[in-house]
């Protein structure tokens, strides 16, 4: 194996910097709002030496999904490994953890329009391989689910895994955050409530 040089650890460690810049701010202020200026800023080089890394916006914006998306492979990995659970305890399991990774200002708020930032995703092999793989593991687990009546079994899987999805951009959980009322915990559990059981009380 070849070893790493010293100039291609740099290099590294300042792409890794950069991406890490990108999901922060992406986070806090959305694809529109944040500059390419602002990243070169906060990362605390030059525009021209971020260029070097990433030619554009854009792809600024796909090196940030990549690694949450690497991160949720990562994390489905460890609930696969794991006989003991369920289907659906896989499912609320990821759920719970796109919601704490977006309380912890780590999920990249991207526009749900946008056709240049759409087209550098989909020309993206590296998004849409881990997009891909990342939908067919939770599509496995919601057939499963379905089957075990878990899950309702008319609802199109893909209506459950777009669900799913939209907990990673969920605005209810930055109004109630921003609220003060109630702790990072007791929001979680309320829309993980919400999104699994619905809101149909118990009737007596």
């Amino acid at each position: 194996m070849a070893k790493t040089s010293f100039r291609e650890q740099m290099l590294r460690a300042r792409e890794d910097a950069i991406v890490s810049s990108v999901n922060r701010l992406l986070a806090e202020k959305g694809f529109e709002a944040m500059t390419v200026d602002e990243v070169a800023a906060d990362v605390g080089i030059a525009k021209a030496s971020l260029y070097k890394h990433f030619t554009s916006k854009e792809e600024l914006a796909a090196a940030a999904m990549i690694r949450v998306l690497q991160r949720a492979l990562a994390f489905t990995e460890i609930l696969a490994a794991d006989d003991r659970l369920r289907p659906i305890a896989r499912l609320e399991a990821v759920a719970r953890w796109t919601l704490e990774v977006q309380l912890a200002g780590e999920m990249p708020s991207l526009p749900a329009q946008n056709s240049t930032l759409r087209n550098a995703l989909m020309a993206n092999r590296g998004y849409l391989d881990r997009l891909f793989e990342v939908s067919d593991r939770l599509g496995a687990w919601i057939t499963a689910a379905q089957a075990d009546g878990e899950i309702d079994r008319q609802l199109p899987a893909e209506v459950v895994l777009y669900t799913l999805f939209a907990r990673a951009c969920d605005p209810v959980l930055g109004l109630l955050k921003a609220g003060g009322q109630h702790s990072d915990a007791q929001i979680i559990e309320w829309l993980l409530r919400t999104c699994f059981r619905g809101l149909v009380g118990a009737r007596a």
